[in-house]
């Protein structure tokens, strides 16, 4: 029985050391801020008419157009379905 302990201790060493793994790292998880809230004031003596429906993209933003009204615009790509 002595012989069978000193034969296979070495053995179920190296085994058992094989089985030890590293714990997963955990990284913090980053934090955006948020999109800056554009307001916009409509002229003087303009009703305000709130918007029926969601925005169409990111970048609009509720605006008045002297010429069509309350309506979605966007800096770079104008107006929202065809205002100029």
């Amino acid at each position: 029985m002595k012989l069978l302990e000193t034969a296979f201790a070495p053995a179920l060493t190296l085994l058992l050391t094989a089985c030890v793994i590293q714990p997963p790292v955990v990284r913090p998880v980053p934090v955006y801020a948020p999109a800056p809230v554009v307001v916009y004031v409509p002229p003087p003596g303009v009703v305000y008419l709130a918007p029926t429906y969601a925005v169409p993209a990111p970048g609009f933003a509720w605006q008045y157009n002297a010429r069509y009204g309350w309506g979605w615009h966007h800096p770079q790509r104008g107006w929202h379905r065809g205002w100029r």
